[in-house]
């Protein structure tokens, strides 16, 4: 437990939040500009300090730090801070007839006081990411990094306290035990990042004080490759998008369904572009990632023997080191097929045409992305219409998330709830309706009792 936070006390700390929150000291636009601002500086001035714990934590390269957890949260709050003004804008509804003269507009408000429980496969991105949200809404919130990455969960307990108002952010580091006492808190909402598991736990304690919850989860994302597609692009794409991280990516393409002939070429593809990016011995490239603890590593190498090895299959456990691995000839029931395979482990599944590659896909859980390479405009209008993703993204996997102005989320399985850019502010905002009537007049009055023929017409009317 880190001793930069003001307390180790889970209840102490949101009762101390809370109190923060009664003043009105977060409301403030001045007040929430100048945490997010102060929260960049945090992340340019220390810039090397985070990139050096995710590479200790998860042997992330300088330049996939920057660009998939430092960066990208910089680039979340410049979004937010361009367009939070007009966000938080009161917005007018109109109003009937029969109400009239009368003003109506909803506002939005702050929650109060917030947590943010975050994994350890983006330690940094996934626990600051929404609170940038968090923020820009004017709640107080405490952050409950990973203790499975704990270099950059000390960086964070340390640096945020030092950085962002004491009395209305805390950090709570720990596992289990920490991580249930603050669930056993009443917040104004949870915000959790994870594993389904976990997800039933956490929205089982927020049940018991009626709080709402946002779950980003998982699944298998699936990817499906139509003959006539640019398959070396696609080859090229699919490797970015699964490996990076060493495949511990929620979006990350989970398996690939190859229709017709494409399986074979496809192979040799994937094969070309995992050497070229990370060489005929990925354990010494720069840029690849280990997985990040002996558990994972044992329950992913047991997936080696589920098909045929295209590429890779080279692991190393004193190193935690697994190589970008291609499967084929997969069976729709193996054990590789059954749990989100969140590593290096890419199945290719040979299905006939669309129409198996669809009822593969709907037969299963809704996935956090789907993902397809198609030149046919059809093939993207069915896909589009005939599934259920969080997202569906044709020709590139991973990258929509990479656009503030789409919202983030799963459905079902996946997750529930969004965020990202403004739809961070309506996760953490009630948006309150406001009538403003005044009292000169009164057309009410049609609506009041006792009722005649007359009033019972004007009301079936104007109603």
């Amino acid at each position: 437990m880190s001793t930069d936070t003001l307390t180790a006390d889970p209840a102490a700390t949101v009762a101390r939040l809370n109190a923060t929150f009664a003043t009105g000291r977060t409301k403030p636009l001045a007040w929430r500009k100048a945490q997010l601002r102060a929260l960049r500086r945090l992340l340019v001035e220390q810039e090397a300090a985070f990139a050096a714990a995710l590479h200790t934590d998860l042997r992330k390269s300088t330049t996939e730090a920057y660009t998939t957890e430092i960066g990208f949260t910089v680039n979340e709050i410049d979004h937010t801070l361009r367009h939070l003004d007009r966000w938080l804008r009161p917005r007018r509804a109109p109003v009937p007839l029969a109400l009239q003269p009368a003003r109506a507009r909803t506002v939005r408000e702050p929650l109060g006081t917030v947590l943010v429980i975050a994994p350890w496969n983006y330690p940094l991105q996934l626990a600051l990411a929404p609170l940038v949200g968090a923020i820009a809404a004017g709640n107080c919130a405490v952050v409950k990094p990973s203790e499975l990455a704990p270099a950059t969960s000390a960086l964070l307990a340390h640096w945020l306290p030092r950085t962002l108002d004491r009395q209305a952010v805390a950090v709570v580091e720990g596992g289990v035990p920490e991580t249930t006492a603050l669930l056993e808190q009443r917040f104004d909402h949870v915000f959790y990042t994870g594993n389904g598991t976990v997800a039933r736990v956490v929205m089982t304690a927020a049940a018991r004080h009626l709080t709402p919850v946002t779950l980003e989860l998982g699944g298998k994302s699936p990817v499906v490759v139509e003959p006539g597609t640019d398959l070396a692009t696609a080859a090229r794409r699919i490797a970015w998008g699964k490996f990076m991280n060493a495949g511990q990516t929620c979006v990350a393409p989970d398996y690939v369904l190859a229709i017709g002939d494409t399986a074979a070429a496809l192979e040799a593809h994937l094969t070309t572009a995992i050497r070229e990016m990370y060489g005929t011995e990925p354990a010494r490239s720069p840029d690849y990632g280990r997985i990040v603890n002996e558990r994972h590593f044992d329950r992913l190498t047991a997936l080696l023997s589920d098909g045929r090895i295209v590429t890779g299959g080279d692991h190393d456990r004193a190193d935690r080191y697994l190589a970008p691995t291609v499967l084929a000839d997969v069976a729709p029931d193996a054990p590789v097929m059954r749990e989100e395979i969140f590593g290096p482990v890419l199945p290719i599944i040979r299905v006939p045409d669309l129409d198996a590659a669809i009822a593969f896909i709907t037969a299963r859980d809704k996935p956090l992305a789907l993902y397809a390479f198609t030149a046919s405009p059809a093939t993207r209008r069915r896909l589009t219409t005939e599934t259920s993703s969080g997202a569906l993204n044709f020709g590139a996997p991973n990258a929509h998330i990479a656009i503030p102005g789409l919202p983030f989320g799963g459905v079902g399985e996946s997750g529930l709830g969004r965020y990202h850019g403004r739809h961070s502010i309506d996760t953490f905002s009630h948006q309150k309706a406001v009538l403003d009537k005044p009292l000169l007049a009164d057309p009410l009055r049609l609506a009041y009792p006792p009722f005649t023929p007359l009033k019972n017409r004007l009301l079936r009317r104007f109603l």
